[in-house]
């Protein structure tokens, strides 16, 4: 499908799923804020990514660590080095500067040819405090991993954690990308999902492998990801960034092909160690094993909430034809849709219809289940625009309901009608949204 972007993006925005960020003010590039629809498949992807590598194991904890940090964290982890920095250029024409290494010596605008590159930090400046000077300089923190790697003595001391055991996060991460884009691909403000995986040195290899496998079966069997459209790509030695010993993406092949989805990178002692020096303080990990202290290597997996996001969208846009019309459906798995049910009723000016509707609403509302209402339009079109945010269940309350206790409840993939009872409506739309084991 050669538009699949250009008609994501317009179905995000229209559906509610995602905006651009201050549209009344013209837009913010690189910034987007999600809607209703949006907020709660990030809710739902975040519940599982958490569930999968937090709740069903023993061995890996959860943290939540401060966006602010001592600007010295990132001194120690060299981000404040040229090694985290992008090349760029500047056109003599126009004055925009590009990255060098994606344009390849031209202005994409004017074709002029581009001045000499200079390295640019991606990291994102502030000051604390009433006065804007250096003691006051700090940034907002490029990544999750390392609020982790500074409370690895905190965490060791409270938790009886054993190696190897994982730290797991979910938070807000900040780079002055210059090139952002496209959509919500590559942003300034984004959210990651990251796990650091803490073990011995002579078994980081081994674990590499185990959670490169464990990452992709993820996104296949949670996220319903087609495997022909992931692969992995491990890191050229001259790819490598400066804190990695290995490393290989999970990529994704976007519309405008393939492109990194999440990381997974052994990264050594490097990280360990050096908050070690620069803080003069001895984190390193007791094992009790050898009787000796030891400074664990580092398996990371790092993956962005919202590129995953775009990938669902992408991934799961169909367009069908459906009695000579086109149909537009998001077949989201259905333990991860905004919103598993809608309740219809079959018409707006029968007042026992709509009660009995709104009480059918309570029902489902009381079980947990985040539910749409809607009684504007004639009933197929209202399917329609379910189909359009990927809604599993239309439930339909019409004048047999009243008599019979019973709705219609249409399901979004295969559009087959099934009867069933109100007292029983839970416990099905439950099972319906069970994950395979």
């Amino acid at each position: 499908m050669p538009d699949l972007l250009e008609k994501v993006t317009s179905l995000a925005k229209r559906r509610g799923f995602i905006f651009p960020s201050s549209e009344i003010y013209g837009g913010f590039r690189s910034a987007y804020d999600y809607g209703p629809q949006g907020a709660a498949l990030k809710w739902n992807l975040k519940r599982e990514w958490i569930q999968e590598m937090v709740v069903k194991r023993a061995d890996i904890v959860g943290l939540d660590a401060a966006i602010l940090m001592s600007p010295k964290v990132w001194e120690a982890s060299g981000h404040t080095t040229a090694g985290f920095a992008d090349e760029l250029a500047e056109c003599p024409q126009c004055h925009k500067r590009w990255r060098y290494d994606h344009v390849k010596g031209a202005c994409p605008d004017d074709k002029a040819k581009l001045g000499a590159p200079k390295k640019f930090n991606l990291l994102v400046r502030t000051f604390l405090g009433p006065v804007e000077d250096e003691s006051a300089l700090t940034y907002f923190r490029p990544e999750t991993a390392q609020g982790i790697y500074v409370n690895f003595e905190n965490v060791t001391a409270t938790q009886r954690v054993k190696l190897p055991f994982g730290i797991a996060q979910i938070g807000k991460a900040f780079r002055n990308e210059i090139t952002p884009g496209p959509f919500t691909y590559r942003m300034r403000e984004f959210e990651q999902m990251e796990m650091q995986w803490f073990c011995k040195p002579d078994s980081a290899d081994e674990w590499f492998t185990y959670w490169k496998q464990e990452r992709m079966h993820w996104y296949v069997e949670v996220l319903g990801i087609s495997p022909a459209h992931l692969r992995f790509h491990p890191h050229a030695k001259e790819e490598l960034a400066h804190y990695a010993k290995t490393a290989v993406d999970i990529e994704y092949e976007y519309p405008w092909g393939w492109g990194e989805l999440e990381g997974i990178h052994n990264r050594g002692d490097f990280d360990l160690t050096n908050h070690a020096k620069c803080s003069g303080k001895d984190i390193s990990y007791f094992d009790e094993a050898i009787n000796e202290r030891v400074i664990p290597y580092i398996i990371e997996t790092s993956g962005g909430v919202d590129r995953a996001i775009l990938v669902l969208l992408l991934e799961h846009y169909k367009e069908e034809e459906v009695k000579s019309e086109k149909r537009v459906v998001l077949r989201f798995p259905r333990w991860l849709a905004p919103l598993p049910a809608a309740v219809l009723p079959i018409v707006k000016n029968n007042n026992l219809v709509v009660a009995k509707a709104h009480e059918v609403e309570q029902v489902l509302r009381a079980a947990d289940f985040q539910v749409f209402y809607d009684e504007v339009g004639s009933i197929g079109r209202r399917y329609r625009r379910l189909d359009e945010i990927g809604t599993p269940f239309a439930i339909t309350i019409d004048f047999d309901t009243l008599e019979q206790n019973t709705v219609t409840v249409r399901d979004r993939d295969s559009m087959q009608q099934e009867r069933i009872a109100i007292p029983n409506l839970v416990s099905y739309i439950h099972e319906q949204l069970r994950k395979p084991i």
